[in-house]
C-alpha cells in the first residue's frame, strides 16, 4: 500500500516506521532539517532496550509523494488543515484518510478532503516520545481501533488492517468506533483539561476532593452529549477508568499541561472543544466544558504574552 504521514513526531515516526517495512511509505513535516536527517540516517526506534533503524522516504512537500492509497494525519489538530490543504496533490479518488489524533470530531474536517466514506477515525494504544531528530523511544504498543466515519465498506477496513499487521500492529475494526473515541475523550476532558489548568501532575485529581468534584462534573457533561449521540456509557465505569488513570500516574504530565507550561498552542478545541460543539449541535449546555475551554485559551494567551 502507498501511504503518506503526516507528521514525523512521536507517533508519526513509530507508525512511519514500522509501516515502511512492508508498505511504500513517505512521511511528511515541516521541519527541514528533520527530514534531511531522516533521509540521511533514516529512524531510529527504540523498543524494549533495542535500537532498530528503519528507512521510508521523507520530505517536506507532500505533494512530491504522487498518489496514496493511504493519508494517516499525526500532527496536531490545529495544525490538520493546513497539512492535508498541502497533501490535497496525493489524494486521489480512491484515497482514504486516516486520523489517530487525540480527541473527536477529526472526521467534520477530514471529510472535506475525502467523502465521509472514505474518511476513517480511531485510536491508538501505542505511545512514545522523541529523544532526538530521527529517534524515538516507542514505550509502549497496544491495539490500533479503527472504523469508518460513515457507510459500512468492511473490505476497505480490512485492506488497511492486512498492511498494518504485517509490521506489528494490532489493529481491530469497530463498526462503532465512535463510541470508542468517546471513551478515550472521557479521560482526556477530565484529567488533562484540569491538569491543564491546575498544572498538576494526573494523580492529584482523584486525590484531591475539590479536583475531583471538577473532574466528575466534567465527565457528567461528557456522558450527557454522548447519550445525545446514541452512544450510551455507564457513568460508574466511566468514572473509576478516569480515577484508577488518575491514581496510577503520579508523576503523569499530559500534553495539553505541558503545551500550556510551555507557552504552546493546545489541542483543546478537539478535545474539550469536541463536547462542546457535539452539545451545540444537540441544544445541550455544557457551562463547565465551555469554562474549560475559554480558561485554557486564556492560558495560552498568557503565555504567548
Amino acid at each position: 500500500m502507498r501511504i503518506l504521514v503526516i507528521g514525523a513526531g512521536a507517533m508519526g515516526s513509530i507508525y512511519g516506521a514500522r509501516l515502511s517495512l512492508h508498505n511504500d511509505v513517505t512521511l511528511v513535516d515541516t521541519n527541514r532539517e528533520l527530514v534531511e536527517h531522516v533521509r540521511r540516517h533514516g529512524i531510529t526506534l527504540e523498543e524494549g532496550g533495542v535500537d532498530t533503524t528503519f528507512h521510508p522516504g521523507i520530505t517536506a512537500d507532500a505533494a512530491s509523494a504522487g498518489a496514496v492509497d493511504l493519508v494517516i494525519l499525526f500532527t496536531k489538530a490545529l495544525y490538520s488543515r493546513a497539512a492535508l490543504d498541502g497533501a490535497r496533490p496525493v489524494i486521489g479518488e480512491g484515497t482514504c484518510v486516516m486520523t489517530l489524533q487525540n480527541g473527536a470530531g477529526h472526521e467534520r474536517l477530514l471529510s472535506q478532503y475525502v467523502p465521509m466514506e472514505r474518511v476513517v477515525i480511531g485510536t491508538t494504544e501505542d505511545n512514545g516520545a522523541v529523544l532526538g531528530p530521527g529517534r524515538v523511544h516507542h514505550g509502549g504498543s497496544g491495539v490500533t481501533n479503527i472504523g469508518l466515519a460513515a457507510g459500512d465498506d468492511v473490505l476497505l477496513l480490512e485492506r488497511i488492517r492486512s498492511a498494518f499487521s504485517p509490521c506489528g500492529f494490532d489493529v481491530r475494526i469497530h463498526a462503532d468506533i465512535r463510541r470508542l473515541v468517546w471513551d478515550k475523550l472521557m479521560t482526556n476532558v477530565s484529567l488533562s483539561a484540569l491538569s491543564a489548568i491546575l498544572q498538576c501532575d494526573m494523580s492529584f485529581i482523584a486525590a484531591d476532593d475539590h479536583a475531583w468534584s471538577l473532574c466528575t462534573g466534567l465527565v457528567d457533561e461528557a456522558l450527557m452529549v454522548a447519550e445525545a449521540q446514541g452512544l450510551h456509557f455507564d457513568r460508574d465505569v466511566v468514572l473509576e477508568k478516569v480515577r484508577t488513570t488518575s491514581l496510577s500516574n503520579p508523576d503523569g504530565y499530559t500534553s495539553i499541561m505541558k503545551d500550556i507550561q510551555n507557552g504552546r498552542r493546545t489541542e483543546v478545541d478537539t478535545i474539550s472543544g469536541a463536547v462542546v460543539t457535539a452539545a451545540r449541535e444537540h441544544s445541550l449546555h455544557v457551562p463547565r466544558h465551555e469554562m474549560v475551554v475559554a480558561l485554557i485559551h486564556a492560558l495560552e494567551d498568557r503565555g504567548r504574552s
